[in-house]
């Protein structure tokens, strides 16, 4: 208890910083497109470090709210989504394995930190270990200086793109000089740049007019909900059952260490030739594993039946993070994957802030935990069979315009079987040296 306040207020620091932090995601997007991403991870870390300095100086609670809370997870936002995004711009033929090294980073961070911070407060109070991770923070704004902007040669951006993505990309670069007040050999006037920039961001954030991407951010939100359950309540059913202080903080360090494995592993595994066409369908297959691990929960009372779910649902845990930068850079490309991030990211903020409560509220009003699993269970299930059913209606178009092109005109069915063709393994392109 800190500043004669309880521990549910105090609680609400960290939901704070996870909730801003995604919340703000698609301003880091902003600002690693208009800047660079760069700019925007020294930005965040200095945010980031600035907030967790004046924390160790806080009075009150509510100046904690907003130091850590808020301006920490501004930072945090400001660093993430670009250092993300960088990922997918540097790796073509290795993405899944690249993205699963990426994202096992915070979990290696967690799980190396806690003892590190917990050790920190005993020495130097919460005050002084605040003050230390401030400085360990700023080093954010180093890495962010390492980050080397890519600039693609014109031709090579031409071999990436397929006809269709050419010609789009083209009638879009078109629109916009037509839509635009600019005018080549005048000069720029006020109202000209505001429009550009105007023209630019509804460019940016067109993806959102793709139905691949409308069902993915529809399926997110259950997923988001599903996700942060068991990693609230798995301590504390583990206690309800019998299970010691001991093994139930067991469970969870079994979980965190999986889902490094799981990143990386996974990530590899979907990065070979038989399963690399497929890596939508391996993310499905991830999210619904974790459904049905959580639906198993309530019939596993005791700590050896706990071991083996905390070992399945972390590594398709960490699965489906990896995948999940990857997925969405195979729908939106890697020309709206920065801002297409932002958004992702953001979606998960609501579902994490209310899905605890909710499964709080479930588990006072029933006694038991079963409820609050059983919703967990199905809310990823649900995420999964949404986008397998996308997939199969976009199937089901796909052969019925096949078939009517074959029985139209030989030529459109030598165009759309191309096109088509090349769609589909964009992601997976590489331009080939001369």
């Amino acid at each position: 208890m800190h500043f004669a306040q309880d521990y549910s207020k105090t609680a609400w620091i960290h939901s704070l910083v996870d909730c801003t932090t995604m919340l703000c995601a698609p301003l880091g997007s902003f600002i690693g497109n208009r800047l660079s991403c760069r700019f925007a991870v020294i930005l965040g870390g200095f945010m980031a470090s600035t907030g967790l300095i004046l924390s160790s100086f806080a009075t009150s609670l509510e100046n904690l709210y907003l130091s850590l809370g808020v301006l920490t997870g501004i930072g945090f936002a400001l660093c993430y989504t670009p250092a993300i995004a960088m990922v997918g711009k540097y790796f073509c033929k290795r993405k899944s394995l690249a993205y699963g090294v990426a994202m096992s980073g915070s979990g290696i961070g967690t799980f190396i930190l806690a003892p590190v911070v917990q050790h920190l407060i005993e020495l130097y109070s919460w005050r002084g270990a605040l003050l230390l991770l401030g400085g360990f923070v700023a080093n954010l704004c180093v890495c962010g200086a390492l980050m080397r902007p890519i600039t693609l040669k014109e031709e090579q951006l031409s071999g990436m793109l397929s006809v269709n993505e050419e010609n789009t990309y083209n009638k879009q670069q078109n629109n916009l000089n037509s839509k635009s007040a600019c005018k080549p050999g005048q000069p720029i006037r006020t109202d000209c740049l505001n429009s550009c920039v105007f023209f630019q961001s509804l460019q940016e954030y067109s993806f959102f007019l793709m139905p691949d991407f409308m069902v993915l951010a529809v399926s997110i939100l259950f997923l988001a909900y599903g996700c942060s359950v068991p990693f609230v309540y798995l301590v504390p059913y583990a206690l309800n059952v019998g299970v010691s202080h001991q093994n139930s903080a067991f469970l969870m360090s079994i979980l965190g260490v999986i889902g490094i494995v799981g990143n990386i592993t996974f990530g590899w595994l979907t990065d070979r030739r038989c399963l690399k066409k497929y890596r939508y369908f391996c993310f499905l297959v991830a999210v619904g594993m974790d459904g049905l691990c959580c639906l198993l929960i309530p019939t596993l009372q005791s700590f050896p039946l706990l071991v083996p779910f905390s070992v399945l649902y972390g590594y398709f845990d960490g699965a489906y993070v990896a995948l999940l930068p990857v997925v969405t850079s195979d729908i939106v490309g890697s020309q709206y994957l920065s801002s297409a991030l932002g958004v992702v990211f953001f979606l998960h903020a609501i579902p994490y802030l209310i899905s605890p409560p909710i499964a709080g509220w479930l588990v006072d009003r029933t006694g038991t935990y079963t409820a609050a699993f059983m919703l967990s269970g199905f809310s990823m299930i649900f995420s999964s069979v949404l986008l397998v059913c996308a997939a199969l209606i976009k199937k089901c178009f796909r052969t019925r315009s096949g078939s009517y092109s074959t029985n139209s005109d030989p030529k459109l069915q030598i165009w759309t079987n191309t096109g088509e063709t090349d769609y589909c393994v964009t992601a997976d392109q590489e331009p080939k040296p001369v």
